[in-house]
């Protein structure tokens, strides 16, 4: 307290000067004559040139906060957009899968990928069931859309599944309608061929592909893919086919291991 008193006295006169001039502007500002109205006016323009700037980096600020906060809600919003659209396919896919099971006169047990590995040796998938829901070695593993391969190795609640685009991977196939047959083996991305097929066999663009049911692990007419070209091997008995798989491994969630009757009515 007593060096705020210091303080104005040091400066008393500074003091006493702005209170003089706040009193008189206040004198002023109250009388209504013509020039006070006059000075009222210069003074509001004044100080109105004054803080435009001041206004403007407000209102600058203000709208980027705005733009800032429209920014995150479009993504929030995009977010929400996107797992509707993921919750609405994943629908559909199950759906799609429960009327094949339903349709489906063989045992299935359902499964989901928990991931997809591709090692140096071996293209595979991850299924979350194994030995204590009845999966064995060798079962074909499926979808709606085909074949993706078999049961590779099965442990009590994981499956390895040796999957179609593995380079090893064989599958005895037959062509419709004209039924003839050969082996299947992986090219690249979604393309296999078909090998050992009979030269004079008559085979189309678009003909279906299906298992022939020679193998003891798949059963016949299990849908595999269409033929999509015919080659012609120079001095040979025999012709290639190269085909579109039907199943996109990329979206596969899940899918069904083919296994006995027993398993299917538990399950």
């Amino acid at each position: 307290m007593r060096s705020l008193y210091l303080a104005l006295l040091k400066y008393k006169d500074h003091v006493i000067f702005i209170l003089a001039i706040a009193l008189s502007l206040g004198i002023l500002l109250k009388n209504d004559s013509p020039n006070i109205f006059l000075v009222r006016g210069k003074f509001s323009d004044t100080f109105s040139f004054i803080f435009t700037p001041s206004a403007w980096i407000k209102n600058m600020a203000r709208l980027q906060e705005e733009t800032q906060l429209l920014r995150q809600k479009n993504v929030q919003l995009s977010l929400q957009l996107e797992s509707i659209l993921v919750d609405h396919e994943e629908n559909k896919s199950l759906k799609k899968l429960l009327n094949f099971k339903n349709e489906s006169n063989i045992g299935l047990l359902a499964a989901k990928v928990l991931n997809m590995g591709i090692s140096s040796n071996i293209s595979s998938i991850t299924l979350n069931v194994g030995s204590d829901d009845g999966v064995k070695d060798n079962q074909p593993v499926l979808v709606p859309d085909g074949v993706i391969g078999k049961t590779l190795i099965v442990g009590k609640s994981t499956t390895i599944v040796q999957s179609i685009y593995d380079p090893n991977y064989r599958l005895s196939v037959r062509i419709y309608p004209s039924g003839s047959t050969g082996i299947l083996r992986y090219l690249n991305s979604n393309i296999c061929e078909i090998r050992e097929i009979q030269k004079n066999a008559e085979i189309s663009i678009g003909d279906n592909v299906v298992t022939s049911g020679f193998s003891q692990i798949y059963p016949d007419d299990l849908p595999v893919g269409k033929v999509i070209q015919l080659i012609e091997e120079r001095g040979s008995f025999q012709k290639v086919a190269k085909i579109k798989i039907s199943p996109n491994l990329g979206s596969v969630l899940n899918a069904f291991i083919i296994i006995d009757e027993g398993i299917n009515e538990q399950n």
